[in-house]
């Protein structure tokens, strides 16, 4: 009798998890403001909300989180889809085509996502780009870093051209004010305004997602490399010159280009963006080098696994994320679109995130995936997986 061969379920890495966790952090601070005002995706300010104060805090939010935190959760993708390839196993020759499911599950959730709740979603990006990295998984990682390096480079250039050409993101200010104002009207409305404003947004996403895409892919390469490695499987013990030497370099260069974006207005402008697309790469690092040497302490330890139940259900605190910003700020719930100074919505990140923190770990002490990691799972695997420890 011919014994099926099953895939292993991955490994889980705490490290790994908790760094997704963090980066679950930062992509909430930054999403969160696209809830609480309509402004943002016309790349003006909200001119009800001016004060020195929000000023100061919208700075703060570009030079530390804006185009960061995407990229380390790019990274992750990329590093977990080799431990995926490794636990395939045996069973390898079916990883093709599962993964090939997981992406058409993530690419539906994306879908309903960006519809439903934030038309700013990522998930469908990352199930188109997952095919190329499906296509290369068999890269070098030398290779990898290089061709990673290569399109940073590309993406750079040609947003210092632009700047220099004199291209302007925002060719009509008052048009651009009057986009906000219509926005933030829209999600202040009911459910069917809000998801016609997602599908009237969707076109301008799509366009911002020319820079994201390359970006992210770049991530998707280097966390492959990083996962052929072994680099955060081993602990930190032999990386400790190394993360050293990318915090020395990475804080002074990655902070610096950070600040040229955040004075240049972040993504409204192209030569904001060259400086970012350069540099977010080496600040990410940084953080990245920052963070496991403080895990790999006890104190630090214990942060990683408070991180880690977030990160291990990222995908379901990531929709849960959204969902709340729909409730808590547009007209299907609360209704404080417009009405939410910038000062208050860190505030409010900080709340959801300590939520989502509690309520994964009590909900992984009784389950083995978040729902919507079940659901993903389900459609991979062909099959209902069992949901109960």
């Amino acid at each position: 009798m011919t014994e099926t061969l099953r895939p292993r379920t991955p490994t889980r890495l705490l490290d790994v998890d908790a760094l997704r966790g963090f980066a679950l952090f930062g992509i909430l601070v930054v999403n969160l403001a696209y809830f609480a005002s309509g402004y943002p995706f016309h790349l003006v300010a909200d001119p009800a909300h001016g004060s020195w104060l929000d000023d100061s805090v919208e700075f703060g939010v570009r030079l530390l989180f804006e185009m960061k935190f995407y990229l380390l959760f790019s990274f992750l993708f990329g590093y977990s889809f080799t431990l995926q390839l490794a636990a395939a196993g045996s069973a390898g020759a079916n990883f093709t085509a599962r993964f090939v499911r997981r992406l058409g599950g993530l690419l539906v959730l994306g879908g309903l996502h960006a519809v439903l709740l934030f038309q700013g979603d990522i998930l469908t990006t990352y199930a188109l780009l997952g095919l190329v990295l499906l296509a290369v998984h068999r890269i070098q990682p030398r290779t990898a870093v290089i061709a990673a390096g290569a399109i940073v480079g590309v993406m750079a250039a040609g947003m210092a051209v632009a700047a220099l050409a004199g291209v302007e993101l925002v060719t009509d200010q008052d048009a651009a004010l009057a986009g906000g104002r219509a926005s933030t009207d829209a999600l202040s409305g009911g459910l069917g305004s809000v998801i016609g404003e997602h599908l009237r947004s969707l076109p301008a996403m799509a366009g911002s997602l020319a820079v994201q895409g390359p970006l992210a892919l770049a991530a998707f390469l280097v966390g492959l490399a990083a996962g052929r490695r072994k680099l955060l499987a081993d602990g930190i013990g032999r990386h400790t010159v190394a993360l050293r030497r990318l915090q020395l370099a990475g804080y002074p260069i990655g902070l610096a280009g950070a600040l040229v974006f955040a004075i240049c207005g972040g993504t409204a402008s192209p030569a904001g963006l060259a400086a970012s697309i350069l540099t977010a790469p080496l600040l990410v690092s940084a953080y990245v080098a920052t963070l496991l040497r403080v895990f790999a302490t006890p104190r630090g330890g214990r942060l990683a696994r408070a991180l880690a139940p977030a990160g291990q259900m990222a995908l379901s605190n990531y929709l849960g994320q959204s969902l709340l910003g729909v409730l808590i700020f547009t007209g299907v719930g609360l209704g404080l679109t417009g009405d939410t100074p910038p000062t208050v919505v860190p505030v409010v990140a900080v709340g959801i995130f300590a939520v989502q923190l509690g309520l994964s770990r009590r909900w992984l002490a009784r389950y083995r995936y978040g729902p919507a990691e079940w659901v993903l799972r389900a459609v991979t695997n062909a099959e209902r997986p069992p949901m109960r420890r």
